[in-house]
């Protein structure tokens, strides 16, 4: 009889050779149809051993789990074999009992430099004590050495064209980006004043408010400072005469020790605002919101080296400052009263502007420490040219 059409001529192939068809991934093969087990069983590839020791794979993977179970209840991190605990991850046993917070250590801050832009530590490798005024020690803080403050002047000088290019408006716009940060950190100075200076949680809140309002009364001023300070003059002549006023170049400022960030604030803002470049010798005592606030200047808008922040040794630092020739100006707020004859003395040496005054830091501001670190340049011009 003739096959039918449409059937494969290999077909009874297998039939006749007594050979099973080969297992192929749609099809069950023969030998789990014979022994009743799932496909998955089968498709796992293990020995038909298996079988006869009557263990399966779930079997296994329950001893694993019996011994975290048992390391969780010794209270041993429950950790398996060929990993590390990593600090501050969470462990649950297979109970769903409720996660065990491993034991991390915190990370400790490094109080370093600022110097354009970038926070190194002391060239010398110095570092020196900072405490509570109870005698608790907070931190270790840089101790610049004489190279440092140099190295802070010429960073000073190089950042100056710059800033002092930019428009007013410019630099007003870079100030308040500074208050905003300020602002977003009012928390961490208000605890570093607490530890630092020994205040109340309340008046540092208050003394960090009033800081934060401070910057942005300065950031109002780059583009005013010109109608204030400058004139046009009237003169016998046909001539205009005009007064401008302009940046007196690289300030040396001492911050006041009793106001970490208040006084801070008060001298620093008002010399960058009128577009010198400054170094800042931090209160000796209480430097931790100084290192805070170069982390705020170095996330904002303000170009490297325009401010540059120094921690260690007032007495160490001051006169390198106040003889500098390449140091323009410098306030002598934060020095002591028996010192400031002999730094007077070392300023005179290039004829630098020197500034001081005792202030209320809680008293509202004004333009007077602006103007001191301002030149005046008289412009003359034709008529009708």
């Amino acid at each position: 009889m003739a096959e039918p059409t449409g059937r494969p001529k290999k077909a009874a192939g297998p039939k006749a050779s007594g050979k099973p068809a080969p297992a192929r991934a749609s099809r069950k093969p023969a030998a789990t149809r014979a022994s009743g087990k799932s496909a998955a069983n089968t498709a796992s590839g293990k020995p038909a051993a298996r079988k006869a020791s009557g263990k399966s794979a779930p079997a296994r993977a329950s001893g694993r789990s019996s011994a975290l179970n048992a390391r969780a209840q010794a209270g041993q991190p429950a950790v398996l074999t060929g990993e590390s605990p990593v600090p501050g991850a969470m462990a649950a046993d297979d109970g769903g009992a409720s996660p065990q917070v491993r034991s991390r250590l915190d990370v400790r801050k490094t109080y370093k430099l600022f110097i354009g832009g970038a926070f190194p530590r002391s060239e010398s490798g110095r570092s020196y004590p900072v405490a509570t005024p109870g005698g608790t020690l907070l931190a270790h803080a840089a101790r610049a050495s004489r190279k440092d403050a140099r190295d802070a002047v010429v960073a000073a000088r190089k950042a100056g064209p710059g800033w002092a290019g930019a428009t007013a408006y410019n630099r007003g716009q870079v100030l308040y980006r500074v208050a905003e940060l300020l602002q977003g950190r009012a928390a961490q100075f208000a605890g570093e004043i607490v530890e630092n200076e020994g205040l109340s949680a309340p008046k540092a809140a208050r003394a960090v408010a009033d800081a934060i309002d401070r910057w942005v009364w300065y950031a109002g001023w780059p583009d005013k400072v010109a109608q204030v300070a400058g004139a046009a003059n009237p003169v016998a002549g046909p001539y205009f005469n005009f007064s401008v006023p302009e940046p007196t170049g690289v300030v040396a400022v001492l911050a006041p020790p009793e106001s970490s960030l208040l006084g801070l604030v008060s001298v620093l803002a008002p010399v960058i605002a009128t577009g010198n470049t400054v170094v800042v010798v931090a209160s000796e005592h209480a430097p931790l919101p100084a290192v805070t606030l170069a982390e705020v200047l170095a996330t904002s808008d303000v170009p490297a080296g325009v401010v540059n922040i120094l921690t260690g040794r007032l007495a160490e630092l001051a006169p390198v400052l106040a003889a500098h020739m390449d140091v323009n100006a410098i306030d002598l707020t934060g020095a002591p009263a028996d010192t400031r004859a002999e730094l007077e003395r070392l300023a005179a040496g290039n004829v630098k502007r020197v500034f001081a005054a005792e202030e209320d830091w809680a008293a509202p501001p004004s333009p007077a420490r602006m103007l001191a670190f301002l030149e005046i340049k008289t412009v003359w011009h034709p008529v009708g040219v």
